[in-house]
């Protein structure tokens, strides 16, 4: 079950059930052609810039594999949540390219073993993330040699608000992958640059990172 505390995104409401910051998902089983994509289709969450697309992909479409492999997603039987406000919008399809995807959420992930997790809060687009980021047990930033595989890192324990609307609660899911490319401002105990390029690094109190 999900979880979150807060209003819904601008008061927008869809056909039940309704979503919002810590309320249900929409989950249509619909593809392109309105035939049933079946039981084991797998639900995701996109956050974009301009809002949030929940629908489901094949069950094919591994999301670890689907996302390193930096091609697009197809999403079926969508609910579109603006975050401008407005009503939620039924789609049956939606095409995202993965530059548009600044947060990915899916019912189905493995979490790494043996892993040492850091706190981490990131600010990307319109959205503040904070949660846990696995790192190799005594991971040592200056001499590390690994490096992400791909534009997404994944974050364990993740709580989202909107940097704009701080009053208007968090959504909160066990898990997400997150693009590491878009992310502005990192806050962090540890140096995490070969993991955020470009990004303004802080420590968990908001000072400069040495």
């Amino acid at each position: 079950m999900h979880r979150g505390t807060g209003i819904g995104l601008g008061g927008t409401s869809a056909p039940s059930p309704r979503y919002g910051w810590g309320l249900s998902r929409a989950r249509v089983r619909l593809d392109a052609a309105g035939t049933s994509l079946g039981a084991r289709t797998v639900q995701i969450e996109a956050f974009t810039a301009g809002g949030i697309a929940s629908g489901v992909v094949p069950p094919s479409w591994g999301i670890r594999d689907g996302l390193e492999s930096e091609q697009p997603v197809d999403l079926h039987g969508v609910t579109w949540y603006p975050l401008a406000g407005g009503e939620a919008e039924s789609r049956r399809h939606v095409h995202l390219e993965p530059d548009e995807m600044l947060v990915l959420c899916s019912d189905e992930q493995d979490m790494p073993i043996h892993s040492a997790w850091h706190p981490v809060e990131l600010d990307l687009g319109p959205y503040r993330i904070t949660g846990e980021l696995p790192t190799l047990p005594g991971f040592d930033p200056g001499r590390a040699l690994s490096r992400p595989g791909g534009p997404f890192v994944l974050i364990r324990d993740v709580r989202l608000e909107l940097l704009a609307r701080p009053d208007a609660g968090r959504v909160e899911r066990p898990h997400a992958f997150v693009n590491r490319y878009a992310v502005e401002r990192v806050a962090a105990d540890i140096d995490l640059g070969h993991y955020f390029p470009g990004a303004v690094f802080l420590t968990p109190a908001g000072h400069p990172l040495a």
